[in-house]
Parts: structure tokens; C-alpha cells; sequence
């Protein structure tokens, strides 16, 4: 029986999970607790839900699919995925591409429905935001035409990397290590 707190629009997210625990089982009890906090209030994909909230991110990959884009996070001072809040919207695959889109400057991207990648991380608190926790979905979006892209306000820098080297690469976030880690076993 669904939580109170969750309506129609939290359902794709709430089978997604399921699929991912299916897909990940080393995952789930992180995805029982993405469940948890998707039924603990209908506002959870609202920044203004304070204590956390729902996030999408883009593991985006070359056509060939042998790199990926990061960006140097100009709030975060990390290399990192693409991505960022929901701002309402329950769908986080629609989220990550258009993330993706907004970040890189790209076209023509492709986002896979199936959930890559799930990651729950502390946000400190900044000058008018508390300190709080992104419930991150993160999903492979591929690019299919042009990799030129256009840095944008929220980073430092975007760069193609390797993702053969980023597995070992203790300079880029333990998360982006496991991703390109779970990527190179998709074959």
C-alpha cells in the first residue's frame, strides 16, 4: 500500500526504484530509503522541503559511450556529474535531461528511463539555504550528435573524460568513481 504522502506522480518513481533493486541488489537498502523518504511528504521534490529533497543527474556519455562530461561544481569546488533539483517536477529522468541540456549547452541528448545510479549526499548549509540532503536519480543520457559544449554559471569548467580513467581517479567524487565503475560493467 502506498505512504499517505504519495500520489500518482511519485508512481514511476516508486517502480523505478523497485526495477533498480532488482538491477542493483547491493543497492537496496539505499533504495528502500530513497522509498522511505519518496512516502515521508508530497513536497520532497520541492526545494523547499528542507530537511531534503529530490534530485536528477545525468551520467552523460559520448556517442561511443567511452567518455563521459563532468563539471567542476562551482558551489561544490568537485568534479561531478551534470544535474540539480527537481523544482516540483516527480519525473527525474525528464529532470537529469534537461539538466543536462541547461548545463552543457548540448542538443540531441537521449535519456535512458531505467535508473543508473542513486546516491543520497549532505549539502552544507550556505548563506540562506540550511544544511540539507540530496536524494540524487541519476540516469545515463548519451549524447548523439555534437560533444561542443558551453559552460555555463553553475560551473567552473566541463570537461570529456575517460571513463576508464576515472574508476582510479581519487580526484573525482567516490560517486563518479562508482558510476564509471557500474558504466565499464555494462560492456
Amino acid at each position: 500500500m502506498l505512504g499517505a504522502a504519495m500520489d500518482d506522480s511519485s508512481r514511476p518513481l516508486q517502480e523505478a526504484l523497485a526495477d533498480y533493486r532488482v538491477a542493483c541488489p547491493d543497492a537496496v537498502g539505499l533504495a528502500d530509503e530513497f522509498e522511505g523518504f519518496l512516502r515521508s511528504a508530497p513536497t520532497v521534490f520541492e526545494r523547499a522541503h528542507t530537511i531534503g529533497h529530490f534530485t536528477g543527474s545525468a551520467w552523460l556519455v559520448s556517442s561511443d559511450g567511452a567518455r563521459v562530461l563532468l563539471t567542476h561544481h562551482r558551489k561544490l569546488n568537485a568534479w561531478l556529474q551534470l544535474g540539480g533539483h527537481a523544482d516540483g517536477d516527480a519525473d527525474l529522468a525528464r529532470v537529469a535531461l534537461r539538466e543536462a541540456e541547461e548545463e552543457s549547452g548540448l542538443r540531441d541528448l537521449v535519456v535512458e528511463s531505467a535508473i543508473f545510479d542513486i546516491d543520497r549526499h549532505r549539502i552544507p548549509a550556505r548563506r540562506d539555504e540550511p544544511e540539507h540532503w540530496h536524494y540524487d536519480v541519476r540516469y545515463v543520457v548519451r549524447a548523439t550528435r555534437g560533444e561542443a559544449f558551453v559552460v555555463g554559471d553553475e560551473s567552473h569548467a566541463l570537461a570529456w573524460r575517460a571513463v576508464r580513467e576515472l574508476v582510479d581517479d581519487e580526484t573525482v567524487d567516490e560517486s563518479v568513481r562508482r558510476m564509471a565503475a557500474k558504466w565499464l560493467m555494462r560492456g
